[in-house]
């Protein structure tokens, strides 16, 4: 039983392994037949590239990127690229699979991908990411576009790293293309509102879920794990709309305050020592003991497997608003529900990125471009009406709200593959 644990863990822990058993079971209660179980679940494109790079002490260095398109059913695959040591195609597998269910949960015209390349960002220079993203763009250039994959930061990726594969693809094409990309500077045709998105749509999904429990902002108390760009915004934004931020967990720790934590003075200590640590308006508190404070809502905003099947029991929140890819492991979903947890699944709760990068791709497409009002309006319509969506759809077949975002995308998705029919 001990040399057993740590392999359940391994399996339970496997990306792909978390996404094809939440898959199974939204097609076996939709009762998808085999054929399409079959289209939905593999990729429709799996690639592998040997980037090699000059080095900035003149070596020659290999690095290994994929890019995953999972589906292209409903539109142009849509995702992001991840530089990080520990990417693997598994990984990529499963985060393509969740944008393209991402994308059908809030109905935009998008299919999924995800790229990744294995490099380790910290130990590099600007010169030398720099390399890796363009010849890593070059690799694959042949299957992004406007029309068919449209790339986008994630993590230890950002609006320049957008802007060297924007201006790759348009020098090997001759003109500017700025709707390869979303997640760009808005003076080289970024969207106002893009870098707020996920943090924004946390806001309004929790919102929507405050008025089903008759809670009111300032009475609630939230955690937020992650201080980046979504736990960042989403704290600020919260912070704003009246919530009381009693504990943010970053990688070195946690700080917390029952009354409240004045998010700004914290984003400014931050900058000016480098930590959350020791912050003279809160305790520094084990930030795996932070998880497990009895808040109003749990906002894990940082990276994938944070709640499990060890764990998932300790939870004391009625909210979980999962602003993080995959916080939480398929075994932890069951113990979640059995403890009426309202969860606000990850592909409904962070897809304002993916809602604002489409609007992005709109407007570049037109030429013409929105200010920050109208975009956070037409934000906010969608991930109601989204919310909306799910919620009922759970209500109407007597699911989780997991299972029913789930089964609300394979829907939208496979209704699309059979107005098409199988190309032969």
């Amino acid at each position: 039983m001990i040399a057993e644990a740590p392999l359940a863990l391994e399996k339970e822990f496997n990306p792909w392994l978390t996404a094809e058993t939440r898959f199974n079971e939204a097609a076996e209660k939709l009762g998808l037949d085999d054929g399409m179980r079959k289209v939905l679940r593999s990729p429709a494109r799996e690639i592998c590239v040997h980037i090699p790079v000059m080095m900035d002490d003149g070596r020659i260095e290999v690095f290994t990127g994929y890019r995953v398109q999972h589906s292209i059913a409903r539109g142009p695959a849509k995702g992001g690229i991840r530089f990080a040591p520990d990417v693997t195609l598994d990984e990529v597998r499963a985060l393509s699979s969740w944008m393209t269910w991402k994308c059908a949960v809030v109905n935009i015209p998008f299919g999924g991908a995800k790229g990744g390349v294995i490099c380790d960002p910290t130990i590099l220079s600007a010169i030398e990411l720099e390399r890796i993203t363009r010849r890593y763009t070059a690799e694959i250039i042949e299957f992004i576009g406007p029309e068919r994959d449209v790339p986008a930061p994630d993590m230890n990726t950002d609006e320049q790293t957008m802007a060297w594969i924007m201006d790759t693809y348009s020098m090997h094409h001759r003109q500017t293309v700025t709707a390869v990309v979303t997640g760009k500077p808005v003076n080289l045709g970024g969207s106002r509102g893009r870098s707020e998105a996920t943090g924004r749509g946390c806001l309004i999904v929790t919102l929507q879920a405050l008025k089903r429990f008759g809670l009111e902002p300032s009475n609630t108390r939230v955690v937020i794990q992650g201080f980046g760009n979504v736990g960042g915004m989403a704290a600020r934004l919260m912070a704003r709309a009246g919530f009381k931020i009693i504990s943010i967990i970053e990688y070195d720790g946690a700080v917390y305050n029952p009354h409240g934590i004045d998010v700004n003075a914290l984003l400014k200590h931050r900058k000016e020592t480098g930590s959350i640590l020791n912050f003279a308006e809160a305790e520094n508190m084990d930030r795996d003991e932070a998880l497990f404070l009895e808040c109003d809502v749990l906002l894990p905003a940082a990276k994938e497997n944070v709640l499990h099947s060890q764990n998932a029991s300790r939870i004391r929140a009625r909210i979980l608003c999962e602003g993080a890819n995959g916080p939480t492991t398929a075994a932890a979903d069951q113990i979640l529900a059995d403890r009426r947890i309202f969860v606000i699944p990850d592909i409904l709760a962070n897809a304002g990125g993916v809602t604002v990068s489409y609007f992005e791709w709109v407007q570049d497409r037109q030429g013409f471009f929105w200010n920050e009002q109208l975009v956070n309006g037409r934000l906010e319509e969608i991930m109601v009406n989204s919310f909306k969506d799910v919620t009922g759809y759970g209500e109407k077949h007597s699911v989780n709200n997991r299972t029913a975002a789930y089964m609300l995308a394979l829907d939208r998705v496979a209704f699309a593959i059979k107005l098409r029919g199988i190309y032969a």
